[in-house]
């Protein structure tokens, strides 16, 4: 019996999780979950009317930028593995069916000691949108050229890159791995083969639906260029189905908020700030209440969080990251119904949210005891990875050149 597609795709999805966890730490769940997620979608550029970059640093060596860069080139569409190629050499590598840019030591070409590097950046940039070809003049047939631009990109590096490249990109800030955090060592020859296989059949199911994901117009938690860039990555999502929907949505306000040091911090921070708001000077409110306030804001993001906007159950699993939970709430005019309590979040407002005056006394009842806290469960990458379909570019220079073959490296990923 074949399973139905959106069920396959949360397979498949899923096991692109487990295999990145499996050799990569990541810096949360969200970026854990955008990488997946931009991975995925390169196997549908042909649908998407933006080419999302990945933008993967650290402030220091030995973060596994280019491990993580090594497993997203095993499972993206078409890898073109490059470092220090010339533009020249990269315009000719853009076709009608993009590949996948994947450039490492990035901040060698776009570092502040870097220059000359000003036709590559605009590639980048231009790439980002179809219809955005760069023009130049061939002398040797007398015309103006039109050279294709659109293409994912994937660019790891030390610091920042510039401005103009991370306002299109989904960001991962990588770290070093802390002591007890282990990953699999992953070796080029005997790990890289199955994940070129689950690339190939996440490939074939996106491929397969092409014209229903070109079509697809995902309700967006994020506007302007901010969704140009996730739009592909949500569409992935809801095509997989699952818990997938939720998780991207979450993903994207968390690493932008991240990315723009936003004072009101992640997407869990933003929700206690607005439940705080919500809870005004009562002790307690019903979970009803809470959720038709949260929703009801037209510029907070909750509205548009999934499909139905934000529900209870969701609500439930966002506070229990910080051991908020609901219960059993008797209000003032003898009512009772499923609600939450003021005492239960003041610990969480303490700690995580900017100081909000007037804050009412403690209420005189005592806070419920605290269940076990959420935990994600890591998935076990049980497939093991065949040969790249793409040589690196390892010349300056040099268009046309064959390259070399993907540079195996010995370093262990952390994060």
């Amino acid at each position: 019996m074949t399973p139905e597609p959106a069920r396959t795709g949360a397979a498949l999805l899923d096991e692109l999780h487990a295999a990145l966890t499996r050799y990569v730490i990541l810096p949360s769940p969200h970026a854990l979950d955008a990488v997946v997620l931009w991975t995925a979608a390169s196997h549908a550029q042909l649908a998407w009317a933006h080419a999302p970059r990945l933008v993967i640093r650290a402030p220091e060596k030995r973060c596994g930028k280019s491990r993580l860069l090594d497993v997203v080139e095993a499972t993206c569409h078409d890898p073109f593995l490059t470092v220090n190629a010339s533009p020249a050499a990269v315009y000719r590598s853009i076709t009608e069916d993009p590949p996948t840019m994947l450039v490492d030591e990035a901040d060698t070409i776009f570092g502040p000691n870097a220059d000359g590097n000003e036709d590559l950046r605009g590639l980048l940039n231009a790439g980002h949108q179809r219809n955005r070809p760069a023009k130049r003049y061939d002398a040797a047939t007398n015309r103006v050229e039109s050279i294709a631009t659109f293409a994912m990109a994937a660019l790891a590096g030390i610091g920042t890159m510039p401005d103009t490249i991370e306002d299109r990109a989904v960001i991962i800030r990588m770290r070093r791995r802390a002591p007890g955090e282990k990953v699999a060592p992953y070796r080029h020859r005997r790990d890289r083969p199955a994940l070129v296989e689950l690339a190939g059949r996440v490939g074939e199911w996106l491929r397969a639906d092409l014209a229903q994901l070109e079509r697809a117009e995902p309700p967006m938690p994020i506007e302007d260029r901010a969704a140009d860039t996730w739009e592909p990555l949500i569409a992935v999502a809801d095509h997989a189905g699952g818990d997938w929907p939720d998780r991207a949505r979450e993903a994207a306000l968390t690493l932008i908020a991240e990315s723009q040091g936003d004072n009101e911090g992640t997407l869990r921070t933003r929700l206690l700030i607005d439940c705080r708001t919500a809870f005004g000077d009562q002790y307690e409110i019903a979970s009803g209440e809470l959720i038709r306030q949260l929703n009801a804001d037209p510029e907070a993001p909750w509205r548009d969080y999934g499909s139905q906007g934000l529900t209870q159950a969701k609500l439930a699993r966002l506070l229990g990251e910080f051991d908020i939970r609901s219960g059993n709430v008797r209000f003032p005019d003898g009512s009772q119904s499923k609600g939450y309590r003021r005492a239960d979040f003041l610990d969480a407002w303490t700690r995580y949210c900017p100081p909000a005056g007037g804050e009412p006394s403690q209420p005189s009842q005592a806070s419920p005891p605290s269940s076990t806290r959420d935990a994600l469960h890591p998935r076990d990458g049980s497939k093991r990875p065949t040969e790249p379909n793409r040589p690196s570019l390892t010349s300056i220079a040099t268009p046309g050149t064959a390259g070399t073959a993907t540079p195996s490296t010995t370093e262990r990923g952390a994060a």
